[in-house]
């Protein structure tokens, strides 16, 4: 006897981190049912859907996206931000604290949940807190208070906490807080102060100021050796250099609770694309060198980088339409990163394609503890749920794209592979 709430789906590659094998999927309310081989007898539901030639993965896990609400809605909300990250196969995403008012107290969390429960049912929002009060490096937040909020990843990125007094405060909190994770971007103020872009020919070339990739490493360096000392759990943010990762390989090798994540597009762009982009091509950390960028992706290959997260940042086209050294740093990338890496990290043979549902689901859920996400693809799993069509072309174009803004580095660009349909907790909410 059927129930409401199954659904056969057939005719599958079943690809999660440790294997990719042909099969039909049984669900069941919100969990994975059963899975049948190809000759099994199937199950008569109620509804059965033939996706013969897709292939079906854990939900895709963003831990580091920007949907600006409160304060930035011209440039993206809680919903238009929903819309993008679920037609890229999100089923859940944490959200920056760099809003207006910042995350920093339990009433701005509390209103930003309120928000998602209405706009965002579609996808799992979990918001961060900042580090400091106001993002302003002055004073700890109150981490108790939102840990019980349901706060568990804190940073205030957009700028680095360069008081190494807070940042160890900080960590000795994520000792005592189960799950507790903090996060840092890592650029030295004092070093990257009025700069635009990686310091080198193209900043020289297009008359602007450079940062350098140093400004990130010590401050990469001073917190691991505040994670030594205090047995913290420490995140680097979207990491954009060999040198940096090389501090983290060794910390890790040490036994630290270290972990780090790097971007699509830090993954495959250069410093010497920023003049085919504009101020598309601006971000920070800015993009770096091609030593930096094959760097990243033997870390990504031997898992020393545990995670892709996009750093999506919208930012409404008046904005970005201003001069390069004027226009604000970042740029979309929720609604394409699989698409960005599958074509160029899974089909050069850079990584496998279970190396990129780890990095890309379930080591970021992991991370950010997010429990219901990421989990293989076998009976008892939550349903959360993403396939995707590994054979399809699509060219990104305005058109397509889902997000309240355009400033996406691969417009005009044709990838591979396709999202096609996202499920969380068993139920479709997207049908691209």
């Amino acid at each position: 006897m059927s129930v409401t709430n199954e659904l056969l789906l057939t005719g599958l590659t079943l690809l999660d981190h440790t294997k990719q094998v042909f099969g039909h999927v049984h669900i069941v309310g919100d969990r994975i049912g059963a899975i049948y081989a190809d000759g099994d007898d199937l199950p008569n539901v109620n509804r059965t859907i033939d996706l013969t030639g897709l292939t079906v993965t854990p939900g895709l896990v963003d831990i580091q996206v920007h949907f600006r609400e409160p304060g930035g809605e011209g440039s993206e909300t809680i919903r238009s931000g929903t819309d993008a990250a679920v037609a890229g196969g999100m089923t859940a995403v944490v959200t920056m604290p760099n809003t207006n008012p910042a995350v920093d107290s339990v009433e701005v969390v509390r209103d930003i949940q309120s928000i998602a429960a209405k706009e965002a049912h579609r996808l799992d929002i979990v918001t961060s807190g900042c580090l400091t009060v106001g993002r302003q490096g002055a004073k700890n937040v109150d981490y108790a208070a939102l840990y019980e909020a349901g706060v568990r990843l804190f940073t205030d990125d957009g700028d680095a906490v360069m008081d190494a007094a807070l940042m160890r405060n900080a960590l000795q909190a994520s000792t005592q807080l189960p799950g507790m994770v903090v996060a840092q971007h890592c650029e030295d103020a004092n070093l990257v102060a009025g700069g635009v872009l990686t310091e080198g020919p193209v900043a020289d070339q297009l008359g602007v100021a450079g940062r350098p990739g140093v400004a990130e490493t010590i401050i990469v360096a001073r917190d691991i050796e505040l994670a030594r000392d205090t047995r913290g759990r420490y995140h680097v943010l979207h990491l954009s250099t060999g040198a940096s990762l090389a501090l983290v390989r060794q910390a890790k090798a040490d036994g630290l609770a270290v972990s780090c994540e790097v971007t699509p597009q830090h993954l495959v762009l250069t410093a010497y694309d920023v003049p085919r982009l504009g101020t598309s091509g601006r971000m920070n950390p800015p993009l770096r060198t091609a030593s930096d960028v094959q760097a990243l992706r033997e870390g990504l290959k031997a898992q020393v980088i545990d995670a892709i997260a996009t750093d999506h940042a919208p930012h409404a086209p008046a904005l970005k339409a201003k001069p390069l050294d004027q226009a604000p740093p970042g740029m979309l990338g929720v609604e394409t990163s699989w698409q960005v890496a599958w074509t160029h990290l899974v089909l050069p043979g850079i990584i496998s394609p279970c190396q990129l549902v780890w990095a890309m689901s379930t080591r970021p859920a992991m991370i950010a503890g997010l429990h219901r996400h990421g989990q293989p693809i076998v009976p008892g799993s939550v349903a959360n749920l993403t396939v995707i069509d590994l054979a399809a072309t699509q060219m990104i174009s305005n058109e397509s794209i889902r997000s309240q803004s355009r400033n996406s580095p691969w417009l005009g660009d044709v990838f591979y592979s396709k999202v096609e349909m996202t499920l969380k907790d068993g139920a479709m909410v997207n049908d691209n």
